[in-house]
């Protein structure tokens, strides 16, 4: 019997992930952990920040705007849409546009399904993807032995970004956000974290919800994408820092660059022309 054959190419590979915010680091993270080496760009929309409150045009036309420009500048190779919101939106218009591979973000709905002893999953997200036609899709196909409890909440996306930001961060606020969860007559033992910021705050949540089992998306998308790298491998290039880019370069901005720095990229660009 003949084996084929897998032929691995010493290749570095650029991917582009791209966020309304911060919450796309969470992400980030989780891809470079098990494909480091490859270059990494990341651009965050926060002129138009956050997109769980934009129409839905405007998220289409935002993005495409910017990756196409970026996949162009920045020869890209792949793209993450590490945005639920953006994820549930954007993405047929995106893979039309690009010849390269777009991979987005859906809520681990299965995951937490298969993990639930006591049968009852929180779905944390922001109110736009709590609500998507998709995301009662993923629930009736993965979740329907279980109870899920959705709440849409947009306080713990801004004390994500104050954290990002250096700010601290409001426990009490998240404690309130929380209620609904906490107070619930059968309260979940899971709970899906459904917007890629949210992973920012495990701590927080940890400490509110003790004994909680969190589940997020990251793992899985850094598997997708090394599925689409099969066969090709990182070289042995040094410097393989890449670049953020913003679309509102003011003070926020300015002190979320250190963190961004100590993620490994090399300095935050205002992207001018949008």
């Amino acid at each position: 019997m003949i084996l084929p054959v897998v032929i691995r190419v010493r290749i570095n590979v650029n991917i582009l992930l791209f966020d309304s915010g911060m919450g796309g680091l969470s992400i980030y993270q989780e891809v470079r952990r098990r494909l480091p080496g490859h270059r990494y760009d990341y651009v965050f929309d926060n002129a138009f920040f956050p997109y769980g409150e934009q129409p839905e045009h405007i998220i289409t036309a935002r993005c495409c705007l910017l990756i196409e420009h970026l996949v162009s500048e920045r020869q890209i190779d792949l793209v993450v849409i590490a945005c639920n919101t953006a994820s549930t939106i954007v993405l047929p218009a995106l893979r039309e546009r690009l010849a390269i591979p777009v991979v987005g973000v859906v809520p681990a709905i299965k995951p937490a399904a298969a993990l639930t002893r006591n049968g009852s999953i929180g779905l944390l997200a922001t109110p736009a993807t709590v609500q998507r036609p998709y995301t009662s899709q993923l629930i009736a196909q993965f979740a329907t032995h279980c109870q899920v409890l959705k709440l849409g909440v947009t306080e713990l996306v801004v004390q994500a970004e104050r954290k990002m930001a250096g700010y601290d961060v409001d426990e009490q606020a998240i404690h309130l956000a929380l209620q609904p969860l906490l107070t619930h007559a059968m309260p979940p033992d899971t709970l899906v974290l459904g917007c890629t910021h949210f992973p920012l705050l495990k701590e927080e949540i940890c400490r509110i919800m003790p004994g909680i089992q969190l589940v997020d998306s990251g793992a899985a998308i850094a598997k997708r994408v090394a599925a689409l790298l099969q066969g090709k491998i990182a070289s042995d290039v040094t410097d393989t820092a890449g670049q953020a880019f913003c679309t509102l370069l003011d003070p926020d901005a300015h002190k979320k660059s250190r963190i961004l720095v100590e993620y490994g990229f090399h300095s935050l660009q205002l992207l001018e022309f949008c």
